[in-house]
């Protein structure tokens, strides 16, 4: 109630409040008498807001937003966290007193006086009586929207942007993520590292899956050409190369970052590739064509890699499914990226691809869900019915 007293304070005269008055009540058994301000009505642009007192820093010192679009349920982001924003009705009353000392005078709603022994009293003037407040619940950022926006137009090596805004459509700021995403502004960026997105002139975007590839591609062709070790990329080096080959410095510096680890040394900086990450985009490049029987799959993508990688199942947790059709194992894609964010919707696309699921094939596919003031097991038990056919078998998990 005080930050919004404070607001209210420049609106109504602090003469004529009453606020410090009921704030300066002795304690237990003290009493002031309420009459109406003669400002006293609906108000519908006032309403209270409960926060905990770890946010009061930030909405004192106006470091909070409103986002949502008018479609929208609206949140409330500090720099960090995102809040729900419910509306929580009372049966008490809860009387608004703006700032100001207690008066002597009681009126009614009418603005008349009522009788001398009550006008006598001092007394604190309400100008709304509010019918309950909003209540700040700690909820995950809503970040699907991100990934569909960044999905409307990536990047691809060569193309050419105009001046005109037809050819800025599906492309966004930072700000206008900020206005489009319900998400904090440091959960916004841990979304756009999520996605791999980076900023182009301006605009961030996600890169073409076939760029990517070309870009690697060209990267490892060149450490064999040069004799570069892949666990230490001279950073100027293959800048110099890639930029005289054609590609820009952002999109080379991007996907180093996307694969690899920059590390600093005496003699300049240098990156080192990851294996894993590596080898699992030549894996999703050898599935692109679609299911393949896993011995196929796997002489595939062994063919493909650098020289000095190993490919290995476990990398690809997350990224495939396994299905046994006869005496044949099969594999396809399905990369836990692709799935939505919100746990209700996630579990629906989950047992849409399939109706049970282990529980090693279900775990690497719902173990990045987060969700405030809820546990894995928690959500396990709202969205799946658990059975295990005998102590020693795994548990099966079907839509609840």
């Amino acid at each position: 109630m005080d930050a919004a007293m404070e607001d209210a304070g420049s609106e109504w005269d602090r003469g004529s409040g009453g606020a410090d008055a009921v704030l300066g009540l002795a304690g237990a058994g003290a009493s002031l008498s309420v009459c109406y301000h003669e400002a006293f009505g609906p108000h519908a642009d006032l309403i209270l807001l409960e926060a905990a007192d770890d946010l009061l820093p930030d909405l004192l010192q106006g470091r909070v937003t409103v986002r949502g679009r008018p479609e929208e349920e609206a949140v409330l982001c500090t720099p960090s966290a995102t809040y729900a924003m419910k509306f929580v009705g009372t049966s008490n009353s809860m009387f608004l007193i703006p700032p100001g000392e207690a008066v002597a005078a009681s009126l009614r709603p009418d603005h008349t006086n009522e009788d001398a022994t009550v006008a006598s009293d001092a007394a604190a003037s309400t100008i709304k009586v509010a019918p309950g407040s909003i209540e700040l619940v700690r909820t995950a950022p809503r970040l699907d929207k991100l990934s569909s926006l960044l999905r409307e137009r990536p990047y691809v090596l060569d193309e050419d942007l105009g001046d005109g805004s037809e050819d800025k459509k599906g492309l966004y700021t930072w700000q206008d993520l900020c206005v489009l995403v319900q998400s904090s502004d440091s959960e916004l960026l841990e979304g756009l590292n999520s996605l791999s997105a980076v900023e182009i002139d301006g605009f961030w975007r996600t890169v073409d899956v076939g760029s990517v590839n070309t870009v690697l591609d060209m990267i490892l062709h060149n450490s064999v050409l040069h004799d570069w070790l892949l666990n230490a990329l001279p950073e100027n080096a293959v800048l110099s190369v890639m930029e005289s080959d054609g590609f820009i410095h952002k999109i080379v510096t991007h996907c180093l970052s996307r694969f690899g680890t920059k590390v600093e040394q005496e003699g300049g900086s240098c990156w080192r590739l990851d294996e894993r990450l590596v080898c699992l985009q030549f894996a999703r490049r050898a599935l692109s064509t679609g299911k393949m029987k896993l011995n196929s799959f796997m002489d595939k993508w062994e063919r493909s890699i650098p020289s000095g990688m190993r490919p290995d199942l476990q990398m690809l947790e997350g990224e495939v499914l396994y299905e046994r059709l006869g005496a044949e194992t099969w594999v396809h894609a399905f990369s836990v990226a692709d799935l939505p964010l919100t746990p209700a919707e996630r579990f629906a696309a989950l047992f849409r691809e399939r109706p049970r699921w282990e529980w090693k094939d279900l775990q690497p596919f719902i173990r990045d869900l987060r969700v405030p003031g809820a546990s894995s097991e928690g959500l396990l038990i709202k969205y799946t019915r658990r059975t295990q056919p005998s102590a020693d078998a795994d548990p099966i998990f079907t839509a609840r």
